[in-house]
C-alpha cells in the first residue's frame, strides 16, 4: 500500500492510499496538519518503526474505512469499509493510544499531570526511543516538502488481522 501525504497551503495536507490489500483506493479529506507532522504520518512512522501490526494503517490496508476518507472513484465499498472498521477498532485501539503516546513525548507535550497516567507498559524506554528516532525521520521527510508536494510513505503490513 502507497500513502502520500501531500502539503496543502494554509499548513494543511491530504493523504491518498493507493493498493490496499482489501478495498479500493482512497483520500482523506484535507485536514490541519498541526505544530510539527500530519498525525496519520505519525502513525505510519511509529507503527512502522514498532512493528505494530494492527494499527491504523494495518487497518485501512485490510479495508477499514474511516469516516472521513472518499473513494477516489466511487462505487459501493463504502458500507463494507464501514463493517470492517466496527470488526478491528478494539484491536487497533492499543496502537493509538501507543502512537499518540510516543508522538506526545516526542513532540514535548506533557507527559503526566491530570488525565495523563499512562498503563505502566504502554511503551517501554526501548520503544519510545525507537519511535522517536522514526518521528525524527518522518519529520525530516515533511520539512523537506515544498507546497503542492507529496511524501510517499510505502506501507509495508508486518502481519495480518
Amino acid at each position: 500500500m502507497l500513502i502520500l501525504f501531500s502539503k496543502l497551503p494554509g499548513e494543511r495536507h491530504d493523504i491518498v492510499v493507493r493498493g490496499r490489500a482489501h478495498g479500493p483506493d482512497l483520500r482523506r479529506l484535507p485536514r490541519e496538519t498541526g505544530r510539527t507532522i500530519p498525525h496519520d504520518l505519525a502513525h505510519a512512522a511509529v507503527e512502522e518503526a514498532l512493528g505494530l501490526q494492527d494499527g491504523f494503517w494495518a487497518a485501512v490496508d485490510q479495508g477499514v474505512m474511516f469516516e472521513d476518507f472518499r473513494l477516489l472513484e466511487p462505487e459501493r465499498h463504502r458500507r463494507a469499509g464501514l463493517k470492517a472498521l466496527r470488526r478491528f477498532a478494539d484491536r487497533t485501539f492499543p496502537a493509538e493510544l501507543k502512537v499518540s503516546w510516543a508522538h506526545r513525548v516526542w513532540s514535548g507535550q506533557r507527559t503526566s499531570g491530570r488525565g495523563l497516567e499512562p498503563e505502566p507498559a504502554l511503551l517501554s524506554d526501548e520503544q519510545i526511543r525507537v519511535a522517536c528516532v522514526a518521528l525524527d525521520r518522518a519529520k525530516e521527510r515533511w520539512d523537506a516538502l515544498g507546497q503542492g508536494e507529496s511524501l510517499a510513505w510505502d506501507w509495508r503490513l508486518m502481519g495480518r488481522f
